[in-house]
């Protein structure tokens, strides 16, 4: 077969078209080449317009709209970080603040108590000074009436004494004589 020859005296070998069929596999047939090539061509012209009109416009735009998306994120992660730090910045003035306050609270009330406790170490020592007055009377009285207790046993014990003795005294003399030994 691959001796046999044609009405073109081209031998069967160097020819893949036999009877306007192809033998063995078309695409690497050199008689048809020139119409691959142009329909390639065509095709990628094909793809080229439909991809350049239609697909690339619209990735460029979904391209933007999330570069556009992405800046805004950005811009509004950094206004709500700069909000976030206003806050913290409030907070701990407040705090600061609420500490301050606890502090000027806490004092006010220690001074308040400093000054019931020392209103009422006053108030007790005025009683302890009154009864410690009072009580001093109640000695000073007391001294007093032993005193003249003792004065007045002392008189009588002189009194039995002198009238044991058979003496004769007056009893102003036995005073006066008492009065002078109970002074020292």
């Amino acid at each position: 077969m691959a001796t046999e020859s044609t009405e073109n005296g081209a031998s069967s070998a160097t020819s893949c078209v036999q009877d306007g069929s192809a033998v063995g596999m078309p695409q690497l047939c050199l008689d048809w080449f020139p119409n691959q090539i142009f329909w390639l061509v065509v095709t990628l012209v094909v793809i080229y317009l439909i991809l350049s009109k239609i697909a690339l416009p619209r990735i460029a735009s979904v391209l933007a709209e999330r570069q556009g998306t992405i800046t805004n994120d950005i811009a509004a992660a950094e206004e709500l970080k700069l909000k976030a730090s206003e806050a913290e910045a409030a907070y701990e003035k407040a705090l600061a603040d609420a500490r301050t306050e606890a502090l000027r609270i806490a004092a006010e009330a220690k001074a308040e108590m400093q000054a019931e406790v020392d209103l009422a170490m006053k108030k007790a020592d005025a009683e302890i000074a009154a009864k410690s007055a009072e009580s001093e009377a109640r000695i000073a009285e007391i001294r007093t009436g032993a005193l003249e207790a003792v004065r007045e046993v002392a008189r009588d014990a002189a009194r039995e004494v002198v009238s044991v003795l058979d003496i004769d005294v007056e009893d102003s003399a036995i005073s006066a004589a008492v009065d002078v030994r109970v002074k020292g």
